[in-house]
């Protein structure tokens, strides 16, 4: 039976796919049960991670590493090891380097006489390769209490090229006392790095999100949840002192670096870690990553005696209009400006959150109502980011995000103002895989005061996933039936295609 009917039919049947956990070692106290990952993919070098669980582990453990050209480890292509410390969780982070651009590879780690599951990964192609195909999907917001994971479960049968996450990997709550969830989280509200690390592995315990995690490299940014609900730069949403703060970010980005197929030079200084970064796939595609937590202006106009996002006016919050309030930083957005390609037919900008504006007051009441912890809380920044885009001759940009637990589809405007202003590029933003959303009436309601939206469905979990050539990029809105069975089937919401040179998402 082909490989991809293998995967289909074990996934079915609520299993992980066997190629995964054919060497896996299934005892009480097996090292590997935190599965296995592969991330930050270049064409001659990547990341592979493990971590290593179990009870009274020395400090220091040696992991071997070997990649291979076939699954069945018979042309074994690079090896090595690794020291996986205490003081770092006994994460593992592997670089390969060498290798052969634009292939599959399998992996696998081997200590103190385990084995771990194997993992299927691979290169980015080279840019001489020209514009190949990719194919790709993009997620966020997976919190445990919320529902289980079966978009993950499909996502893994998919044979795709590469992963998106984009934020909101764990949620730092604790779950409420009054919760009927048949999912709960362990633990109070995540503080110390002993708290995250325990989160952390309690997602990474779900044998669907390890079964994506196996089947192809991930590009990873993170949004507030990995941290601190609407935490913005130096500032938590508790108005909690700078210094006790910056203590839990350093928690929680060291946590965060340990659980993710991240390199060795992403760890971080104390509370600061490189996450913006930018990736070619072969000469298809610039993906740009970015970080719109660590640099960030403090939200505009919060509720009283606290930080984080409020729902304002537009005339009564006029802090919303300062020029010098940046989401990104000003280091990041310099950055920014540099980054875009000019040769390649496509910019995949993937980011945390909706980048349209979004208003949500008649226009006839007013001049808008606007969620500040978003891009519309920092609209002079969106549209320097949008300008400076366009000035730097960005071939097809589109933007992805997430965040926001609803799917979206929208053109992207410098000024929503006029209507007559172009559309400078397509968004499409996911909702989530697990967590609740609003209502759809009151979506619903709005939509039609913002008519650059093409769609809005804040009823339905799930992720998206693209093909995207030379010429196009085909997307489909995926969502799960039944968010609290994991072996729930998915159906398709809504198919969108952009062609190349017409920015604008058209239905299918």
């Amino acid at each position: 039976m082909p490989r991809r009917r293998l995967l289909q039919a074990a996934l079915a049947a609520g299993a992980a796919p066997a190629f995964l956990l054919r060497h896996a070692d299934a005892s009480p106290d097996a090292l590997f049960t935190l599965g296995v990952a592969s991330g930050s993919p270049l064409p001659e070098s990547l990341v592979l991670w493990t971590r290593l669980m179990g009870p009274a582990l020395p400090d220091a453990v040696t992991v071997h590493w070997e990649m291979a050209e076939d699954e069945q480890f018979q042309r074994v292509v690079a090896r090595g090891s690794e020291i996986a410390r205490a003081s770092e969780a006994h994460s593992v982070h592997a670089e390969p380097a060498g290798l052969k651009p634009g292939r599959w590879y399998w992996y696998r780690f081997m200590a103190l006489g385990q084995r771990s599951p194997t993992g299927r990964t691979r290169t980015a192609p080279a840019a001489s390769a020209g514009a190949e195909r990719l194919r790709f999907a993009i997620a966020s917001c997976q919190r445990w209490d919320h529902g289980e994971y079966a978009a993950w479960r499909e996502i893994a049968s998919q044979e795709l090229d590469l992963l998106l996450f984009l934020g909101d990997y764990i949620y730092e709550y604790a779950t409420p006392a009054s919760s009927k969830a048949r999912r709960r989280h362990t633990g109070g509200l995540c503080r110390t790095l002993e708290d995250y690390r325990q989160r952390y592995a309690q997602y990474k315990q779900d044998p669907h999100l390890q079964a994506a995690h196996a089947s192809a490299p991930w590009i990873l940014t993170w949004d507030d949840h990995e941290v601190d609900n609407d935490w913005a730069g130096t500032q938590s949403q508790s108005l909690d002192p700078e210094a006790e703060f910056l203590r839990r970010r350093a928690a929680a980005a060291q946590a965060y670096w340990e659980h993710q197929p991240f390199p060795k030079a992403a760890r971080p200084r104390g509370p600061d870690m490189r996450i913006h970064a930018s990736y070619d796939w072969g000469g298809l595609a610039r993906i740009i990553t970015l970080d719109n937590r660590q640099w960030r202006a403090p939200q505009a106009c919060p509720k009283p005696g606290r930080g984080g996002s409020n729902t304002v006016d537009l005339q009564d919050c006029p802090a919303l209009l300062d020029p010098r309030r940046s989401l990104l930083g000003g280091a990041q957005e310099q950055w920014l400006r540099r980054a875009w390609d000019r040769e390649r037919p496509w910019n995949l900008l993937a980011q945390q959150t909706l980048m349209a504006r979004m208003n949500w007051q008649d226009p006839a009441e007013g001049p808008g109502r606007h969620w500040t912890d978003g891009w519309d809380g920092y609209p002079l920044a969106r549209e320097r980011l949008l300008r400076d885009m366009q000035a730097a001759g960005a071939r097809n940009p589109v933007v992805l995000g997430g965040d926001v637990h609803a799917h979206y589809v929208a053109e992207l405007k410098a000024d929503y103002g006029d209507p007559k202003a172009p559309v400078l590029a397509s968004e499409f933003c996911g909702t989530s895989i697990s967590s609740h959303g609003m209502a759809q009436e009151r979506l619903d309601q709005v939509l039609p005061w913002n008519p650059h939206i093409k769609l809005g469905r804040s009823d339905r979990r799930g992720y998206m996933r693209f093909e995207l050539s030379a010429q196009r990029l085909e997307a489909e809105l995926r969502a799960v039936d039944e968010p609290w069975a994991d072996s729930s089937p998915l159906s398709s919401m809504a198919r969108f295609v952009v062609q190349a040179g017409r920015p604008g998402a058209q239905p299918v």
